[in-house]
């Protein structure tokens, strides 16, 4: 019988785990000229629908005049798109455009196939593991 990890040294593997996943799946992306940085503020987008300047840097942790720079690269790709804020006329709102989500999903399907060829490499009770531990991962994420 393992010896039952103390919630310190389940904390550490288990980060270290998701680290290491996570880089992994990021280095797994289309070749291409699109930063780390610029992906994650294009994948802001979609996850928080169209955002101020102020709401993209907030969410992505980087001062302003960084964003201001991320933007100005994905805008000049037409990746995302400015409108007029609908209730403060200094403010814009910005959004995906529809090549910056083609973008966006062809990212996210090279990184599916990488990680479904993995998860297929796994045994039948290795892969019920792994979905029961992504129930939790998810439980522990909304908590």
């Amino acid at each position: 019988m393992v010896a039952q990890a103390s919630p310190e040294e389940l904390t550490e593997r288990l980060r270290d785990a998701i680290t290491r996943l996570n880089r992994r799946l990021r280095q797994e992306r289309p070749l291409g000229d699109l930063t780390v940085t610029q992906l994650s503020a294009l994948t802001s987008l979609r996850i928080g629908g169209a955002l101020t300047p102020r709401e993209l840097s907030e969410a992505e942790r980087v001062q302003p005049p960084t964003m201001t720079k991320i933007v100005a690269k994905l805008e000049d790709r037409g990746l995302i798109s400015r409108a007029p804020h609908p209730t403060d006329g200094r403010q814009v709102l910005l959004s995906l455009s529809p090549e910056g989500i083609a973008v966006l999903d062809r990212y996210q399907r090279v990184r599916d196939e990488w990680l479904a060829d993995r998860l297929a490499g796994l045994a039948p009770d290795e892969r019920d593991t792994v979905e029961r531990a992504a129930q939790l991962l998810e439980r522990l994420a909304r908590e």
